[in-house]
């Protein structure tokens, strides 16, 4: 473990006088930056998140450094690149080999290690492994009640919506096991029943801080939910209910969600030592049309290093700690563990860490430490390196790509026919007027000033700085496939994937 630097150390020193705080980290799936209502959305009911915008410190350039869940999942467990770790090319199946490898430090590992009980509700997707090696429990977590991967990664009669004869709109991923709900290693259902999903988790979530505050520790809980990600799906009290079709039905059932887990710490009497953050993996799946998400004035979605897939809706919020208001500072979901280590005083991990240290920020003591952000293809290789790259207010891309994800919308450089494409000079673009990447400063026609050839200079640096400083990972995703990885509630059995059925009982 790594030592803290000076400010660090005094921020964790000053903060352990009163003890460690609770860290509820709440992560969304394929929610766009323009889905809630605090971030521009006219229509989504999201209530309880607006409120915890509303009190807490709202991040307007908030970013992840892959479009894609995996990817991300890893960089904000880890604070490290998916390069790095080996969380590439693309995202895991049921079947694959690899998984975060275990020599990674999570941020669990870090927080149990400080003294906390560690939980995790919903999706890991961070792989299985032989036996589950690559599951919560190994990665640092006392607790984990969840599915392993998408829940679309399975078979069409796991799709279920409510009322339960309803089926989800969505594709029948034919010759895979029906997704398990897990709790720890062991099979609870399979498939469970969607509808009553969220339920159990914030029932888990409960349990969690009501058990820790006994045993006289804090807790750390990674809420992951389902929701957005298609296809969605929703319970009896949000099924039709938010106006804005499935995809506000499950909105509307993770903002409720929200609501459940700060009443929970509220009622706990922790509100003043928890620190919530709460964001998402990645931008809208816009291939779903309105069963996708919303960019908002972002360009493009979910796969693409435009700024619709990678710029996200964040909020962190600590009662009586952080100051309500909204900050235009970088900052990144690879920020996460530098930050709760700084916070916590817990030691930081030997290895080579991409995120920085935020707390200052977040406590109104000085500004982000982040200047610049990378970004990389869910598919990267070490020829073309960096794909993007944002430094202050400019942002230049050196390689482009569309993605299915982001098919449908009216710009066809977001779909997948938009082919890969480098780009002398990069597009360059100044995002503190053309947050839409619209308008290439180096495309007009116009005289260039020198302010734009300068950071267009810094931008090209970057690049090849990062991409000579970045050692790839070995893939882990690379490594194939193996159906008998695949969890089965029923070992060893035959025909499968058919056998694998254990459905639980619902109402």
């Amino acid at each position: 473990m790594r030592a803290l630097g000076p400010l660090a150390l005094a921020l964790a020193t000053g903060l352990a006088a009163a003890g460690p705080p609770n860290i509820l980290l709440i992560l969304a799936d394929d929610l766009g930056y323009g889905d809630l209502g605090s971030y521009g959305h006219p229509s989504s009911s999201t209530p309880n998140l607006d409120q915890l915008a509303a009190g807490g410190l709202r991040f307007t350039d908030f970013y992840v450094p892959v479009s894609l869940c995996t990817p991300s999942r890893a960089a904000l467990l880890t604070g490290r690149l998916p390069v790095r770790t080996g969380m590439y090319p693309g995202v895991l199946e049921p079947m694959s080999k690899g998984g975060l490898p275990l020599e990674e430090v999570t941020l669990a590992e870090v927080l149990a290690a400080r003294g906390y009980l560690t939980g995790m509700a919903g999706k890991w997707h961070l792989g299985v492994g032989p036996a589950g090696s690559f599951l919560p429990p190994h990665q640092g977590f006392h607790r984990f009640l969840g599915i392993p991967y998408s829940h679309d990664q399975g078979p069409c009669q796991n799709l279920t919506c409510f009322p339960p004869a309803t089926r989800c709109a969505g594709l029948c991923d034919q010759g895979l096991v029906p997704v398990p709900l897990l709790a720890n290693l062991s099979v609870q259902a399979q498939p469970p029943w969607l509808p009553g999903l969220e339920a159990r988790y914030v029932a888990f979530a409960r349990d969690l801080m009501t058990d820790a505050k006994q045993q006289g520790r804090p807790f750390f809980l990674y809420y992951a939910s389902h929701h957005t990600h298609y296809p969605q799906f929703g319970g009896q009290s949000f099924a039709g209910h938010s106006g804005r079709g499935p995809f506000g039905d499950a909105l509307m059932e993770l903002d409720a969600a929200v609501g459940a887990l700060m009443v929970a710490v509220e009622d706990l009497g922790l509100l003043r030592d928890t620190l919530v953050i709460f964001t998402a993996d990645n931008g809208p799946e816009t291939m779903r049309m309105t069963h996708g998400g919303c960019s908002g004035l972002l360009r493009c979605g979910k796969g693409t290093t435009y700024e619709g897939g990678v710029r996200e809706p964040a909020v962190a919020f600590w009662h009586g700690h952080i100051t309500p208001g909204v900050t235009h500072e970088l900052a990144s979901s690879l920020d996460v563990l530098p930050t709760l280590v700084a916070l916590t005083g817990a030691p930081l991990p030997n290895t080579t860490l991409d995120g920085l240290n935020l707390s200052p920020l977040l406590l109104g003591t000085g500004k982000s430490p982040r200047k610049s952000m990378a970004f990389y293809s869910p598919y990267p290789d070490e020829v073309r390196g960096v794909f993007a790259v944002r430094s202050g207010k400019y942002k230049a891309h050196f390689f482009t790509q569309g993605s299915a994800h982001s098919d449908t919308t009216a710009d066809a450089m977001c779909h997948a026919s938009s082919m890969l494409t480098a780009h002398e000079p990069p597009l360059l673009f100044d995002l503190s007027v053309d947050p839409g990447e619209n308008y290439d400063l180096l495309g007009g026609g116009t005289k260039v000033s020198e302010e734009v050839l300068q950071a267009l200079k810094k931008l090209q640096l970057l690049k090849a700085q990062l991409d000579s400083a970045v050692t790839f990972g070995p893939s882990q995703i690379g490594q194939g496939q193996d159906p008998t990885l695949e969890i089965c509630c029923r070992v060893g059995c035959r025909p499968r994937p058919d056998c694998c059925l254990c459905p639980e009982l619902h109402t």
